[in-house]
C-alpha cells in the first residue's frame, strides 16, 4: 500500500474549497427527502458517459447549481436529499454537449430514465441533435478511435482499424505496438480472444473493420481488469444489434493486398434478442528482405550476406452468434459464441553468402522455404446479470470456455554452390516439419457493485482460469550424403505441455470529495501456479506457484464541466504465453535460428499517469505525463551460437555464422512519455484529429552488459469531411522515428491512405474506394542489432501500395438501444504482439 503515497498527497493537495456562491445556494435549499436516479448515455451509441457531471439547478433563469454529483463510471448517478419542487437537471461532460430536463422532485426516489448528451459538433442546450460521433473521442480513463465513422475503414481488417488508432503502431509485418510497447492485452466487447493472445499479427487479419464499432485505449486499467498488460489495453468494440426489428447489413471488397465478404443479422422481439455475423477474406502481400551482418571473432571478420524474397498468402473467416434473455426487469441472460480462424502460408526463396576467415568455412547457397500456419478459436460465453432497485447495485456470475488450437510448419529444399533455386531432385539438404499446439481455456468470474450514497461506490470480485496449452513437433531430416529419403530426426523432436492456473480477487472503492474531486482506491491480488512437462528432451519438468499484490488508483479533479485533471497509478503483471515459452527451434533461416524460454518468470511494472483534458467549443484536447518502469523486462535477444547468453536447446549446431534468438527476462525498462491528442472540427462538416507522441527509453541489462536510452517520436493525423451530396473524403498518415531497443533500434514507420465514401440507396448503402501510400510501392522497415560479437542491418521492404473497393448495404432498422452486458476479461498473459517486450 505504500504505492498510494503519491496518490493519496495528490488527493490532498487537489482538494479546494466548495464556492461560496454555491455554498449559499445550498443553504437555502432545506434538505428533503426526495432522490432523483438515471443514467447519462452518449446520444449517437448509447453508451454510457463515464464521470459525466450532473447538477440540479432552479428554475430558468437562474442557473447557480443547488447540488451536484459526478457519475460512476457506467454513467449512473443518485443526488439524494432533495426538498419537493421543479427544477432543471443539466448533465456535460468534456467532448459533448449539454443536456438540461426538467424534472419534478417528490418526497420519494424518481427514476428520470437516460439522459442523451450529444457529441460536440451537435447543437447544445435543451434539445439534442442527431448528429455524426468525432472520430476521436478523449474521455477520463481512455482514447476512443471510432472506426465506424472512418470511410478509409471499408473493406479492411481490424489490423487497418489498429494502424489508425491514437498511441498505437503497426509495422509491415502487422506487429502492433502500444505507446512503443509490445507488451499490452487486445480484449474483443471487453473479453479476450485466445487466438489474438497466440499469435496477434495474423489474427487481426481475420475480423473484418466493417465489423467493428471502435476502438479503446486504455493506458492505466483499474483493478477490476486483470493484472496483464503493462502498456495498457486494446479493447475492440464490435458491432452490435438493435432493441426493435430485423436489421442486418451485407457488404464485399475487393483489391490488390485483399478481399472479403462481411454480413450481420440481428432482431430483438420481446424479451429474446438475437445477435450474428459471418465473413471471410483472403490476403496476399509480396515482400522482399536483405540482411548484412559482420562477425568478431579471435579469428578476424566474417560476413553474412541474406537477400530474400517472400509471398504471403491467407484466409480468414469469422462468425459469431448472441442470445439475450430478460425474463423479467432486474434479471437478465446471455449466450455468446464466436469462431475465429484463418491459415495461409510465406514462401521465400533466400539467397545466402557466407565468407570467414577461414576459407574452409565459406559458404553460398540458396534455400526455397515454406512456411504454413493456421489458428482456430472457438469461444462461448455465458452470462447472468441481476440488477436491483438500489441505482448502481448489481451482481454478475460469468463462464467462458475456450478452445484454441494452431498449427505451424516448414518445408525447404536447400541448394548448395547456386545463387538461384534449382529443380527440387538437386536439393543438398531438405527438411519436413509439423507441429501444432493446442490450448483450452476455462473461466469462471463474479462482480458485484454495492453504491453508499451518490458518490461512494465498493466493486468486488472473483476469477479464476485453467490453461493448457503446449507443443508437438516433429522434424524429417535429408542429407544426399546418407540417401535421397526423407527420415525423422528424433533429436530434434518437441512434445511439450503448459498448465497455468490464475486465481484472483479484487475490490476498488471508489469516493467524492467535494463536488469536483472523485477518486477511487483498489488493488488485485493473483495467485499464478504453473507446470511443464517435456516428454521428448532431456530439460526438466517443473511446477511453481507464486501471488502477487496489484495495487492502483486515480484522482480525477474537474476544475469545469469543459476541464480536468486526472492522475492514475498502476502495478501490473506479465506472465508470458505459449509463444514466448515453447522450446521448438524453428530452422527455416539457416543462419538465424529462433526459439522459446520455458523458464521465463513474470514482469512487474509501476505506471505513474497525469492527465488534461479541456474542451474549448468544438475541439478537444488531452495532453499526458506519463512513466512505466519494469525491473525484470523479458526481451527478444540475439547472439551468436559460440557465446550463448542462455543455454541452448538440444541440437543446436555450434556456429559462429549462426545467431539464435530468444527471450530473457533481460533488462530493466523505463518509459518517460509526453503525448497530446486533439480532436476538432474547423468546420460543421470538417472532423480532424491530430497526435504527437514523444518518449525516452532506458534500456539497462546485466545479461547484455548494455545500458541504452534515447527519444523517439511519431504522430497520428486523420481528417475527413462530408459533403451534402451524401459524398465523404478521408485522409490519414501515420509515421514515427526509430525506437532504441535493447541490442540495437527499431524500424521508423510511415503509412498513409486516402478514401472517398459514395452513400446511395436512400443512405442504405455505401460505395468505398480506398488507396494505401499510393505514392510509393514499398516503405522499407530497417532495423540494427549491434553486440560484442557482430552487428547487422537488415531490412524488409511491405509493399503497402494498395486500393480497394468496397461495397456495402444495410436493410432493416438501425436505430436503437441494447443492454449493457458483462463480459469477461482474461487479459493477464503477455502474448504474441510483437514479441517485444517493453
Amino acid at each position: 500500500m505504500k504505492k498510494f503515497t503519491c496518490l493519496l498527497l495528490f488527493i490532498l493537495a487537489a482538494l479546494l474549497s466548495v464556492g461560496q456562491a454555491a455554498a449559499q445556494a445550498l443553504a437555502s435549499t432545506s434538505p428533503g427527502t426526495g432522490s432523483l436516479t438515471g443514467t447519462v448515455l452518449d446520444s449517437l451509441g448509447h453508451q454510457p458517459v463515464a464521470y459525466a457531471t450532473v447538477v440540479l439547478l432552479p428554475p430558468a433563469p437562474n442557473d447557480k447549481p443547488l447540488t451536484g454529483v459526478a457519475a460512476d463510471d457506467q454513467g449512473h448517478f443518485v443526488l439524494t436529499r432533495l426538498a419537493a419542487g421543479t427544477f432543471r437537471l443539466r448533465a456535460s461532460y468534456v467532448g459533448y454537449g449539454t443536456r438540461t430536463r426538467t424534472v419534478t422532485v417528490g418526497a420519494g426516489a424518481t427514476a428520470i430514465g437516460s439522459l442523451l448528451l450529444p457529441t460536440a459538433a451537435q447543437s447544445v442546450g435543451e434539445v439534442v441533435v442527431t448528429g455524426q460521433k468525432p472520430v476521436v473521442e478523449v474521455r477520463p480513463d481512455r482514447l476512443v478511435y471510432n472506426a465506424d465513422q472512418d470511410v478509409g475503414n471499408a473493406g479492411g481488417t481490424a489490423q487497418d482499424v489498429l494502424r489508425k488508432a491514437p498511441l498505437l503502431a503497426v509495422d509491415g509485418d502487422g506487429n502492433v505496438k502500444m505507446r512503443g510497447s509490445g507488451n499490452f492485452k487486445v480484449l474483443v466487447n471487453g473479453k479476450p480472444s485466445p487466438t489474438l493472445a497466440s499469435n496477434l499479427a495474423e489474427a487481426l487479419k481475420s475480423i473484418p473493420a466493417d465489423q467493428i464499432k471502435s476502438v479503446e485505449v486504455i493506458t492505466t486499467p483499474p483493478a477490476k481488469y486483470d493484472g496483464e498488460g503493462t502498456a495498457g489495453i486494446i479493447n475492440i468494440i464490435m458491432k452490435k444489434g438493435v432493441d426493435q426489428g430485423v436489421n442486418g447489413r451485407v457488404g464485399a471488397s475487393s483489391g490488390n493486398r485483399n478481399s472479403n465478404f462481411n454480413s450481420a443479422l440481428n432482431f430483438k422481439k420481446g424479451k429474446i434478442g438475437f445477435t450474428s455475423s459471418a465473413n471471410a477474406g483472403l490476403w496476399y502481400n509480396p515482400g522482399q528482405t536483405s540482411r548484412d551482418r559482420l562477425g568478431y571473432s579471435a579469428l578476424g571478420t566474417d560476413t553474412l550476406h541474406q537477400l530474400g524474397h517472400v509471398q504471403n498468402n491467407g484466409h480468414w473467416y469469422y462468425g459469431t452468434v448472441g442470445l439475450d434473455f430478460d425474463p423479467a426487469e432486474h434479471h437478465s441472460f446471455s449466450l455468446a459464441s464466436s469462431v475465429n480462424g484463418y491459415g495461409g502460408q510465406t514462401s521465400q526463396d533466400l539467397f545466402n553468402r557466407y565468407v570467414s576467415p577461414v576459407a574452409a568455412n565459406n559458404q553460398l547457397f540458396t534455400r526455397s522455404t515454406t512456411n504454413i500456419f493456421s489458428g482456430l478459436n472457438v469461444e462461448t460465453t455465458g452470462t447472468y446479470t441481476r440488477t436491483f432497485a438500489q441505482a448502481r447495485k448489481e451482481w454478475s456470475v460469468l463462464g467462458q470456455y475456450a478452445l484454441n488450437n494452431g498449427t505451424f510448419g516448414y518445408d525447404f529444399d536447400q541448394f548448395a554452390n547456386s545463387p538461384i533455386p534449382l529443380e527440387s531432385s538437386q536439393a543438398t539438404q531438405r527438411e519436413h516439419s509439423r507441429g501444432r499446439t493446442p490450448g483450452h481455456e476455462f473461466t469462471a468470474q463474479t462482480d458485484f457493485t454495492q453504491p453508499f450514497g451518490d458518490k461512494r461506490t465498493l466493486e468486488v470480485g472473483l476469477k479464476t482460469i485453467f490453461r493448457r496449452t503446449g507443443s508437438v513437433a516433429t522434424v524429417d531430416t535429408l542429407r544426399t550424403l546418407y540417401g535421397t529419403a526423407l527420415a525423422p530426426n528424433l533429436s530434434r523432436a518437441t512434445d511439450f505441455s503448459y498448465a497455468q492456473d490464475v486465481q484472483a480477487a479484487y475490490a476498488t472503492y471508489s469516493f467524492g470529495v467535494g463536488k469536483k474531486l472523485t477518486s477511487s482506491l483498489g488493488g488485485r491480488v493473483e495467485r499464478t501456479a504453473l507446470s511443464a512437462d517435456f516428454r521428448a528432451s532431456n530439460a526438466s519438468s517443473f511446477s511453481r506457484s507464486y501471488v502477487t499484490a496489484l495495487p492502483n488508483g486515480s484522482a480525477r479533479y474537474a476544475f469545469s464541466d469543459a476541464t480536468s485533471l486526472r492522475f492514475a497509478y498502476s502495478r501490473r503483471i506479465t506472465r508470458p504465453f505459449i509463444d514466448y515459452l515453447n522450446p521448438f527451434v524453428d530452422r527455416s533461416d539457416p543462419k538465424n535460428i529462433s526459439y522459446g524460454n520455458p523458464a521465463l518468470d513474470p514482469e512487474l511494472t509501476d505506471s505513474y499517469e497525469l492527465a488534461y483534458s479541456t474542451t474549448l467549443k468544438t475541439t478537444t484536447l488531452n495532453a499526458s505525463l506519463s512513466a512505466r518502469h519494469t525491473g525484470n523486462a523479458i526481451e527478444q535477444i540475439r547472439f551468436v551460437t559460440t557465446n550463448p547468453l542462455v543455454p541452448l536447446p538440444e541440437g543446436v549446431l555450434i556456429d559462429p555464422s549462426i545467431t539464435a534468438q530468444t527471450f530473457a527476462n533481460a533488462a530493466t525498462n523505463t518509459f518517460y512519455q509526453f503525448n497530446v491528442y486533439l480532436a476538432a472540427k474547423p468546420l460543421p462538416k470538417w472532423d480532424l484529429s491530430a497526435g504527437p507522441d514523444v518518449q525516452y527509453i532506458t534500456r539497462r541489462s546485466s545479461v547484455l552488459n548494455v545500458t541504452r536510452s534515447g527519444f523517439t517520436a511519431g504522430i497520428n493525423v486523420n481528417t475527413s469531411y462530408k459533403f451534402d451530396n451524401g459524398l465523404t473524403v478521408q485522409g490519414f498518415v501515420y509515421a514515427n522515428t526509430h525506437t532504441p531497443e535493447i541490442q540495437g533500434t527499431g524500424p521508423a514507420n510511415l503509412y498513409y491512405q486516402m478514401g472517398v465514401k459514395k452513400s446511395l440507396l436512400k443512405d442504405k448503402a455505401d460505395l468505398t474506394l480506398n488507396l494505401g501510400s499510393p505514392f510509393n510501392s514499398y516503405w522499407p522497415y530497417r532495423s540494427t542489432t549491434n553486440t560484442a560479437t557482430f552487428s547487422e542491418r537488415s531490412e524488409y521492404r511491405s509493399y503497402q501500395r494498395s486500393f480497394r473497393l468496397n461495397f456495402s448495404y444495410r436493410f432493416g432498422q438501425a436505430n436503437g438501444q441494447t443492454k449493457q452486458r458483462k463480459s469477461i476479461n482474461n487479459d493477464d498473459t503477455k502474448s504474441g504482439a510483437s514479441k517485444q517486450g517493453g
